[in-house]
């Protein structure tokens, strides 16, 4: 189907603001994590479930919204998720216990799992194929933009203000996009008022990757060794369900064009590598650094600045090779480089070698993210575009899940329950950054072979 200039620029511009919240709220609230801890006395174990419970409900929710949003339209379900991150955003707000925040990210996880499924089905549905990776490439600098305009505005009125109105700062722009998109965009995206949900397959899958995920960050306890093993179980009942259901949640036979299995394989491994970071450093600059949350957050905006910078550079590069998966491979290379150089800190690092690895790293992921987006998009059919949105989407999310997974698992056997920041655990904090970056680097040498080799014929001459 065709769209009007106008309907793809609001549909467009819609997109790119929706990009911008989601992250800007996660590096923002990363500035605000030890102000949380010593408001509710918690340790660094259960602060990272205010970034967990984010991704946790992000996936939980994302294969179910991208096959409603094929039912009741792409348009009204990017609305509805921005509606609920409103919605999680004064939650959290409001919150009067830490599990309240945990909570409040829980529901910003779930309007942002809608958005996350439709924005870059919905962009390719509008963008020829021509120009497709030049806004893939201005998508991810918006979302740059959130990653690296959070840390600045975060650690500011973290200090000025506190931290539970920096999660009203969204509202506008979440008001913004709704406008955009019902004004500018009158009709709707591929909706299918005959299709069938499938709501058993729905709890199914959610159950498993509740079980699965929340066992992964919980380890070593037995209860979540035994939840990952049911887990794993359940996702094979559900992945069992699918093939050959013609009203299936997720399609398998997508699975069948290698470039788009292996691009998937890539991100996973991508976000899973790098996505603990800033959980990391936000702590560590604060705690051993000893900055202030205004000081971290100028500290940190280096690698999504350059993020930022970059992305539609390669994004536009992207469109002009031939050989399409020489950038996402080279930009996993130089991610590698960085996790070897976070892997090296200790308690009298100095400030520029932060700035040295985040500025590898920021590189190095622009060169990756919208390449890749673009590969995974084009790999498949135009009818399964949708789809192949909200199996980037998962895959980026899980990625992020096992990365705070691996953080949790060794605060939990190097630090037990004296988590708590202060001069005497410093070591111990330092050797699970080691640890954790260790087996992040080992997954993302796997990525990088896996980019390498994943080939890049197109199933769609869109």
């Amino acid at each position: 189907m065709g769209y009007s200039e106008k309907e793809a620029k609001a549909v467009v511009l819609a997109c790119y603001i929706s990009g911008f919240i989601a992250p800007l709220l996660s590096t923002m609230m990363n500035l605000s994590l030890v102000n949380i801890g010593e408001e509710f006395d918690v340790g660094s174990h259960d602060l990272a479930y205010v970034n967990s419970a984010f991704l946790l409900t992000s996936v939980i929710f994302m294969v179910p919204f991208a096959r409603l949003a094929d039912i009741i339209g792409k348009k009204r379900m990017f609305i509805i998720g921005l509606t609920i991150v409103v919605i999680g955003c004064f939650v959290a707000c409001l919150a009067p216990d830490f599990w309240f925040v945990v909570i409040g990210r829980g529901i910003i996880g779930c309007g942002a799992a809608s958005l996350a499924t439709v924005s870059i089905s919905m962009l390719t549905d509008v963008t020829p194929k021509n120009r497709r990776g030049t806004v893939m490439g201005y998508n991810t600098m918006f979302i740059y933009m959130g990653l690296s305009l959070g840390p600045v505005i975060g650690g500011a009125l973290n200090d000025l203000i506190g931290w539970r109105l920096l999660f009203l700062i969204t509202v506008p722009l979440a008001a913004a996009s709704i406008i955009l998109i019902t004004t500018g965009f009158k009709g709707e995206i591929s909706a299918d008022p005959n299709g069938v949900f499938d709501t058993r397959d729905s709890i199914l899958y959610g159950t498993a990757v509740l079980l699965t995920m929340g066992g992964v960050m919980n380890l070593p306890a037995t209860w979540a060794i035994i939840a990952v093993i049911i887990g794993i179980i359940f996702m094979i009942l559900f992945v069992r369900s699918q093939i050959g259901n013609a009203d299936c949640l997720l399609n398998m036979d997508l699975f069948k064009y290698w470039p788009f299995t292996g691009s998937c394989i890539a991100a996973f491994m991508s976000y899973a590598s790098s996505y603990s970071i800033s959980f990391f450093l936000a702590l560590y600059l604060q705690s051993i650094g000893q900055l202030s949350s205004t000081e971290a957050g100028i500290v940190m905006v280096t690698q999504p600045l350059i993020q930022c910078i970059c992305s539609p550079f390669f994004g536009k590069l992207t469109d002009r090779m031939e050989n399409k998966i020489i950038l996402p491979t080279v930009g996993m290379i130089l991610t590698s480089i960085s996790l070897a150089i976070y892997i090296s800190f200790t308690l009298d690092t100095p400030v520029y070698m932060v700035f040295v690895s985040m500025a590898i790293g920021g590189i190095g992921f622009a060169m990756f993210s919208a390449p890749n987006t673009t590969l995974i998009m084009s790999a498949v059919p135009p009818s399964h575009s949708s789809e192949a949105s909200g199996v980037l989407a998962v895959m980026r999310q899980t990625g992020m899940i096992v990365s705070m997974g691996i953080a949790m698992f060794f605060i939990t056997i190097i630090m037990g329950s004296m988590d708590n920041l202060r001069p005497d655990t410093y070591e111990a904090f330092l050797q699970v950054m080691s640890y954790s970056f260790m087996v992040c680097l080992a997954m993302c040498i796997v990525g990088m072979i896996t980019s390498a080799f994943r080939g890049q014929k197109n199933a769609s001459d869109r």
